[in-house]
């Protein structure tokens, strides 16, 4: 017998670790009413880090069977979900495809799509604070903390061949499991591209404090471990020192934020540019909600910009 409910509403399921603490659950309400999806909610499902690939089918399949489920954001789990559900979808699309991981769920045709929404929304993101051209403009590395989906999708978005110039010097990603740096290397390795990638084992936060003194000016350096969210803590200490001009850049936007602090710190002395998860969250969800309803949001001007200031009143930014 399942543990899931039959919807009765349009649902959105949002698979996560501490989904109830998302500014999502205040946020979808009111975006809903302004696209005009009628009595549309949204649910969370929590499932503990690296959870029973059971588990995570069970909930997949009771996604399928539901009629008025409609899809799911996932979070946390991308990875471990694909694995543990790949033969249940009718359609993986190219990037999930690429990436080994499921960010949204979507049914269409009575067809079950996994998509990897994320090398899209953390495009948008980077590309929105950056600037368009900016490591064409800086010779700057990029270095990220944790090998996970966001780490797979947003190198792949910044070391493309395609982007001509405009990637970083090189690319440093650590973790503290190796299996994971094996996995992105794996997939890094269908993508074409001139960057040299290195791949180090970061047990301890100590590991990346070194990591960021081998950093050029002006790089971009990301917490993609979810620490500061799905756990507390960060993955840097407090003696870790960012390098000159550099991007500091917490895919968090809520929980203890412990390395948005440490960059704040020093954001004056060592100019540096400090960014939140706020505006990767709003694209984040915007690209699922379009996927999963059906329907075209905008990801840029003023339309964007009225579906930014809904969700910041809605979440009490």
């Amino acid at each position: 017998m399942s543990i899931y409910q039959p919807a009765t509403k349009p649902t959105l399921y949002f698979i996560g670790v501490t989904t109830g603490k998302s500014s999502i659950m205040k946020v979808f309400p009111a975006w809903a009413e302004f696209l005009g999806l009628k009595d549309a909610v949204i649910k969370g499902i929590d499932f503990k880090l690296h959870d029973d690939p059971a588990a995570y089918r069970e909930a997949v399949e009771f996604i399928r069977d539901d009629p008025l489920s409609m899809g799911a954001l996932v979070t946390t789990h991308k990875i471990d979900l694909f694995h543990a559900c790949r033969d249940l979808f009718d359609v993986i699309d190219p990037h999930a495809e690429l990436m080994d991981e499921t960010s949204c769920i979507s049914k269409r045709n009575g067809k079950l799509i996994c998509h990897a929404k994320d090398p899209i929304s953390s495009g948008l993101s980077i590309d929105g604070f950056l600037g368009a051209n900016y490591f064409a403009e800086n010779d700057a590395d990029l270095f990220s903390m944790g090998a996970g989906g966001s780490t797979i999708a947003l190198t792949w978005h910044l070391m493309r061949a395609s982007r001509g110039k405009n990637v970083p010097s090189r690319i440093l990603v650590t973790n503290r499991s190796q299996h994971r740096l094996d996995e992105i290397r794996r997939i890094h390795e269908r993508v074409e591209t001139r960057v040299p990638v290195e791949y180090l084992l970061a047990e301890r936060p100590e590991d990346n404090d070194r990591v960021l003194t081998t950093l050029k000016p002006g790089s971009l350096v990301i917490n993609a471990t979810g620490l500061g969210k799905d756990a507390p803590g960060s993955p840097l200490t407090d003696a870790a020192i960012f390098p000159e001009r550099s991007v500091a850049w917490d895919l968090n936007y809520r929980g203890d934020l412990v390395f948005l602090d440490q960059a704040r710190r020093q954001e004056e002395k060592r100019m540096l540019q400090v960014e939140d998860g706020w505006t990767y969250f709003i694209h984040g969800w915007t690209q699922v909600i379009a996927e999963v309803f059906d329907v075209a949001i905008p990801t840029s001007g003023s339309a964007f910009e009225r579906i930014s200031k809904i969700a910041i009143e809605a979440a009490g930014r």
